[in-house]
């Protein structure tokens, strides 16, 4: 993991070169510590000064529910408590991913956790959460929660489980965005993209997802899984 120090001088070197005055959203993945999650808090309220009508997609990056929180252990309870709201006064646009923030959780304290967060601030909150080896016969499942609406996509369980899948999912939904499209829109389409992804690896049987092969099904995948309104 990076010092804070040292991402603090790479973020003003993307602000000096004047990046973020065109930029429409800022992805932010693992973050690890408090002084990390500082330190992109100030980096996203100062360009935001620059450039008000920019989003911010807070991916926390935590794990995966069939592997150890990726977290510091010093820092694993701040990660599972803390990380998402230390960057709520930032706005955030949250997706998080079935890994260590409530290890062991179903999908309704899933829920729960969302709208705990919403509480806080207006925020937006997207979830993922691939079905694992541990539950073999769920589906996996995508959902998308709003202040007064929600949305949820299911697609077939595949019989693999590689890791990144949360981090692909955050980058589809921040593409969709910034190209127009609208929360429900979005969801499904990086719930569909993922799927095909994980379609080919599974044929190609790899532990690696087959990412750069599929790359014409990342923005045009054959199958299409619509998101379905479930509140609001």
């Amino acid at each position: 993991m990076l010092d804070a120090p040292l991402v603090a001088d790479l973020l003003l070197g993307i602000e000096e070169r004047g990046a973020v005055d065109s930029c429409k959203m800022i992805l932010s993945g693992y973050l690890g510590s408090p002084e990390i999650a500082a330190v992109v808090a100030d980096f996203v309220a100062r360009t935001r000064a620059r450039n008000p009508t920019l989003l911010y997609c807070c991916d926390p990056v935590l794990g995966i529910a069939t592997a150890a929180c990726s977290c510091k252990p010093t820092s694993r309870r701040w990660c599972g408590t803390g990380c998402a709201r230390w960057l709520i006064s930032s706005r955030p646009i949250i997706s998080s991913s079935n890994g260590c923030a409530d290890e062991g959780h179903d999908n309704r304290s899933g829920d729960r956790q969302a709208q705990a967060l919403l509480a806080r601030g207006p925020i937006d909150h997207r979830r993922h959460q691939r079905g694992t080896r541990r539950h073999p016969g769920r589906r996996d499942r995508d959902l998308a929660i709003e202040r007064s609406r929600a949305w949820r996509v299911r697609t077939p369980k595949l019989p693999i489980s590689p890791s990144g899948t949360g981090d692909l999912f955050a980058a589809l939904l921040v593409a969709a965005r910034v190209r127009g499209s609208n929360t429900p829109d979005a969801l499904g389409h990086a719930a569909s993209a993922i799927f095909a992804v994980l379609e080919r690896t599974a044929a190609r049987g790899t532990e690696e997802m087959r990412i750069v092969e599929s790359a014409e099904m990342l923005v045009h995948p054959k199958r299409r899984f619509d998101a379905v309104a479930i509140r609001g």
